[in-house]
């Protein structure tokens, strides 16, 4: 029997799932690097919405501008 790594488990659980990410509120007053986080999940204007895969980097950007997003889970 092959035992999977925990981090092999960790990937194959994120990788199943996707997240709808969208833009609530401007980037105008943002700091520089949390405008840099936005453009790159791309999202341009306020309410454009992306779907990415659900995996520790995606959360992490989210985690830094959270006040600026709504994210749900597909």
């Amino acid at each position: 029997m092959v035992r999977l790594s925990k981090k092999y488990r960790l990937r194959r659980e994120f990788a199943v799932s996707k997240l709808k990410i969208t833009l609530i509120r401007g980037i105008n007053k943002a700091k520089e690097d949390q405008v840099a986080t936005v453009k790159a999940l791309g999202l341009k204007k306020i309410r454009s919405t992306v779907e990415q895969n659900d995996n520790p980097q995606i959360r992490g950007m989210i985690r830094k501008v959270s006040h600026l997003l709504s994210v749900e889970e597909i």
